[in-house]
């Protein structure tokens, strides 16, 4: 199993503090209560490897299509609905908002080949990523790529639990379908806003891979009036 570089640093607290506890409790405790050293070993290493296992970076077959958006990320379609955008666009776009919990793969994926048009982090709050008002109050991170077909925002949104964005991207680059994007740190959610009309390719409640699952079809677009949006709906 691969280790994301985002990981190393975290990682490597975390073998050491382990380290640390195991060897007090069992130096104190081995010989009078040796049942609380196994126990608190077995509680810190199975933290040992969910931290691990929370950085892995698994290989994949990417999907590169061109006209079409791919998931940025791994986790679950909570979101499917019209909504107006206040930050770039200023007008009406179609929302597809995916969860991952802190099971998931949390490397976020480059959903679009084209140039960066736009780049901006903000400060925010840390609301439960399922909250509505986490994609505009949340601390986050908003990307625009634009291709020779579309202009969609990516948003990286942090959650009560995830306390670091990582973006890769600059402003005037061209990124390749696949590519990472960026990392959120212990669960969180990310945004994608698409033209109203986009022929979606995810349902609501589906599970999706990043770099793998196909997001919507761009050339693609349906009479806006027929297009269906659906609410926040969260764990099916």
């Amino acid at each position: 199993m691969n280790i994301h570089k985002e990981g190393y640093r975290t990682i490597a607290i975390t073998v050491l503090i382990f380290g640390a506890i195991n060897i007090s409790f069992f130096y104190f405790f081995s010989a009078a209560m040796p049942f609380v050293s196994w126990m608190v070993f077995g509680v810190t290493l199975i933290m040992l490897l969910f931290i691990i296992s929370f950085f892995r970076s698994p290989k994949r077959n990417f999907t590169v299509a061109h006209h079409q958006v791919i998931c940025p990320a791994d986790g679950k379609v909570v979101v499917i609905e019209e909504t107006v955008d206040p930050e770039y666009f200023k007008d009406k776009r179609l929302q597809v908002s995916i969860f991952m919990s802190p099971a998931n793969v949390h490397i976020n994926r480059i959903p679009m080949s084209g140039k960066v048009e736009y780049s901006q982090y903000h400060k925010g709050k840390y609301l439960v990523a399922w909250n509505p008002k986490s994609s505009t109050e949340n601390e986050r991170h908003s990307v625009v790529i634009k291709s020779d077909s579309a202009e969609i925002l990516v948003k990286q949104i942090a959650g009560a639990m995830a306390k670091r964005i990582v973006n890769y991207l600059k402003i005037g680059e061209m990124v390749s379908q696949g590519n990472e994007m960026g990392f959120i740190k212990f669960g969180s959610r990310v945004d994608v806003l698409l033209p109203v009309g986009t022929a979606l390719n995810v349902k609501l409640n589906q599970q999706v891979k990043g770099g793998v699952t196909v997001l919507a079809t761009i050339d693609t677009l349906v009479p806006v009036d027929e297009t269906e949006t659906h609410g926040t709906t969260l764990f099916g």
